[in-house]
């Protein structure tokens, strides 16, 4: 079995090169003692022979192998004027007589990496570079030169880029901000930053990396190891100094002199926190406020100072102490922090024209870490002066509420109003009613002594309530005025007799029973009814001795209402009015006859009700008079045609009606109507109806005259009717 050799030829590169050969040959040598190995049928014998004596003393033998392999290693960044020797194969089939040829294939084969065919010598025609690729796989072979067949079977084999400290740190993701609370601790961690290095970690120092701080000192410092960069120093103050730029170096080679290195910045600042008080910028403050301002208006503003930012500057403000904490109040602008003072109440110059209050600031969100630095809160004083104004004149009340009798008679007096005015002038006032507010003008003021009187006499029951406003004027200064609500009751007098509440009829059965209410009757009055007071009610003195209706007082402001006698007939009277006295018994009393309409109807057994109108007994009432007249023609004009035809008829003798096989005996006229004794009998000729040949075929009597009997016939029976009503009433 045959194997390769490996030769390696080192130039000199200088010391770091050295070195860096000399680590590659030690782990050449190492690898040797793990080679790669491949079997062939042809085994051949090894340069080296180990022989060693096992337990037993028997010699054991290394196998032979037909292919060794180190792994090749080549220094990166090689600017030499020659390509470098990376190595050198030999096979121990190969006899040097130029038979033997050697064949490489893989990563870079023919481009970065040339193979003498002779030698099996490798050179690295390029300038490598690990960052860009750290290692080659390629594959060996040695054929027959002559017919190009296979002398062993293919290997493969790696060529190391052996690495040299060419790439600086670099923070890849610089420059960067920080955040540290100002009055933090020393030792407090305010970042990490990283820096990273291209070149081989697991190779020498070029990859370690060590951090150190350039600029920012005395301020934070860094951890060479870390990069966490720390606070240095103590009670840092945001207020003197919020910003530091701070440059932070790593280094790699251990951060040893000829390492290469890269810098950051870092841009820190300093959060707040809540360390410093608030303060007034000065003790005493002056403000002055006049005394015709109304309640919530401003009187001025204060600001206590606070550095602080955010919820840790804010601040809130009251009174402590002072004669005017009940006038004033205090408030607090939450855009500008100022402390707002307001009117709580109006102030009056005539009463008192000086305040004076104490005002306290204090912050509302502590920090407990500082509390002990307290306290966080201070004091002003605030001088408040009251400035004279001209002012309207002021009524004695703020409202006025009077009564007048009703009916009272013109300039009957109301009551009085009263104003002056306030100023030190104390100018006379003069009254008036604006008349937008008593638009009908039923009052009116004295201008000089606010004396109210009406000017007709009031009704109750019309207007129960009016309210006006007076004004008072001053005369002189600026002819200001006031304005004052006054509330005028009319009392009220009995004046209105007392009524039905409602005015419907009253329904009753014909067949009712005597004895049955039909009716509980109320009445209203528009005047006021004081306790205990209830109507009276009675039936008219022209109605007492009707023997239909009877009423009963239930005195309770109500009355019920019977029938007193059996049944009633609608043919003989289906209305019928009932005169009811109501008394209001008050002062003077009130009476009123009101009646009481009662409607006779139709009802079943069980006395509902089916009908109350009079349909039976006459026309519709839906007809109009136009109507009926209408119908009453086409009947008299009917009835004459008949007539005429029957006369037609009897002249020619001929029969109404043809019988073939009977002859006419007896012609029989019938009629729908009441027998009227004589005077029937004297309306018609009966001789004549039962011989209609006689009298030469003309009828004794004409149509006229019949309707002319039976008109007034009608009218003799509607005369009986109303009879029997007057009698019943």
């Amino acid at each position: 079995m045959s194997r390769f050799r490996e030769d390696r030829m080192w130039e000199g590169l200088g010391l770091q090169v050295f070195l860096m050969c000399l680590g590659a040959v030690l782990c050449s040598a190492v690898a040797t003692s793990a080679p790669l190995e491949h079997s062939h049928r042809h085994r051949l014998s090894l340069h080296r022979h180990r022989e060693r004596t096992g337990k037993e003393g028997q010699v054991l033998h290394r196998s032979k192998r037909g292919w060794v392999w180190n792994q090749f290693f080549v220094i990166e960044e090689y600017t030499g004027p020659d390509p470098v020797l990376v190595g050198r194969l030999h096979s121990d089939v190969d006899a040097g007589d130029g038979n033997c040829k050697y064949i490489l294939s893989g990563e870079g084969a023919g481009t970065i990496f040339v193979i003498d065919d002779k030698t099996g010598n490798i050179h690295a025609t390029k300038t490598l570079d690990r960052e860009e690729q750290a290692q080659y796989t390629l594959t060996a072979q040695a054929v027959d030169r002559a017919t190009n067949k296979p002398l062993e079977p293919p290997s493969e084999f790696i060529v190391k880029v052996q690495d040299i400290n060419d790439n600086p740190p670099e923070f890849l993701h610089g420059p960067y901000y920080a955040r540290v609370p100002e009055m933090s601790n020393v030792g407090t961690s305010v970042m990490q930053v990283t820096a990273t290095d291209a070149d081989d970690p697991t190779y020498g120092n070029s990859a370690r990396l060590v951090y150190s701080i350039l600029q920012g000192q005395p301020y934070f410092s860094v951890e060479p190891q870390t990069g966490i960069i720390r606070t240095a120093l103590p009670n840092m103050d945001r207020e003197a100094r919020q910003e530091y730029d701070v440059v932070i170096q790593a280094k790699d080679m251990g951060g040893h002199m000829g390492g290469l290195s890269g810098t950051t910045e870092v841009k820190i600042t300093l959060t707040d926190v809540n360390d410093n008080p608030p303060k007034f910028p000065q003790s005493v403050y002056a403000m002055s406020v006049s005394e015709d301002k109304v309640s919530g208006e401003e009187v001025g503003r204060l600001k206590a100072k606070d550095p602080d930012l955010g919820e840790n500057g804010l601040v809130s403000y009251r009174f402590i102490e002072g004669d005017g904490m009940t006038v004033f109040e205090i408030t607090t602008d939450t855009d500008t922090r100022e402390g707002v003072i307001k009117l709580r109440k109006p102030v009056d110059f005539e009463t008192k024209r000086a305040y004076t209050l104490r005002v306290e600031a204090s912050n509302t969100h502590l920090d407990p870490r500082f509390i002990a630095w307290g306290p966080y809160k201070d004091t002003a004083t605030v001088k408040v002066m009251v400035e004279d104004a001209d002012e309207p004149p002021a009524f004695m009340a703020t409202s006025y509420s009077f009564e007048v009798e009703e009916n009272a008679r013109d300039g009957t007096v109301v009551g009085r109003v009263h104003a002056k005015d306030t100023d030190v002038a104390n100018n006379p006032v003069r009254y008036m009613i604006p008349r937008y507010t008593d638009v009908e003008q039923f009052f009116s003021v004295g201008p000089e002594d606010g004396i109210i009187k009406t000017t007709r006499p009031l009704d109750r029951e019309t207007l129960p309530w009016h309210n006006i406003s007076v004004s008072a004027t001053e005369i002189g200064g600026h002819h200001q005025d006031t304005k004052v609500r006054v509330n005028i009751k009319v009392k009220d007098m009995n004046d209105n007799a007392p009524e039905f509440a409602t005015q419907n009829e009253i329904l009753v059965c014909e067949n009712v029973s005597p004895g049955k209410l039909i009716e509980t009757v109320s009445a209203v009055d528009k005047d006021e009814m004081v306790h205990r007071q209830y109507f009276h009610f009675s039936i008219a003195p022209e109605a007492v001795n009707n023997q239909n209706f009877s009423l009963k007082d239930n005195r309770d402001s109500t009355a019920s209402i019977y029938v007193t006698r059996r049944g009633f007939s609608r043919m003989t009277q289906d209305v019928y009015f009932l005169p009811i006295e109501i008394n209001d018994n008050g002062i003077p009393p009130m009476s009123s006859t009101n009646t009481l309409t009662i409607r006779v109807c139709s009802c079943d057994s069980k006395d509902t009700i089916l009908s109350c109108n009079v349909e039976p007994y006459i026309l519709p009432a839906g007809l109009s008079t136009g109507a009926l007249i209408a119908i009453l023609a086409c009947i008299v004009i009917l009835l004459a045609i008949v007539v005429l035809f029957v006369a037609l008829r009897r002249q020619k003798k001929e029969p109404l009606i043809v019988f073939e096989e009977e002859d006419i005996r007896e012609n029989i006229i019938t009629y729908d109507d009441e027998g009227g004794g004589e005077e029937d009998t004297e309306a018609f000729d009966i001789a004549t109806l039962q011989n209609p040949d006689g009298a030469n075929g003309f009828l004794p009597q004409g149509i006229e005259e019949v309707e002319t009997k039976v008109r007034e016939r009608e009218r003799e029976r509607e005369r009986e009717r109303e009879r029997e009503r007057y009698k019943t009433h």
